[in-house]
């Protein structure tokens, strides 16, 4: 499934739902990319200052990947009711 997100607190979110649905812990996902279960908990809450390397490395432990495209006109009320 395709997701819209545009904020921190929206990529956390959904990198949650990602780990949930793959069942692993917070550890788990943390083991498999050498980082503390701290710094997942600090990325699915949206904390900003992440590191790319850090953020791309969860993305390919989850089997995601990160897609540019131009925004589209819909308005912010319309993207919460997605999620």
């Amino acid at each position: 499934m395709t997701q819209v997100i545009r904020s921190p607190k929206q990529l956390g979110a959904a990198l949650r739902r990602e780990r949930k649905q793959s069942q692993l812990s917070q550890g788990d996902l943390g083991s498999r990319v050498l980082l503390r279960q701290a710094t997942i908990s600090k990325l699915e809450d949206g904390s900003t200052g992440t590191k790319l390397g850090t953020l791309f490395d969860v993305l390919a432990a989850l089997n995601l990947e990160l897609v540019i495209r131009p925004r589209s006109k819909t308005g912010p009320h319309s993207i919460e009711d997605i999620f």
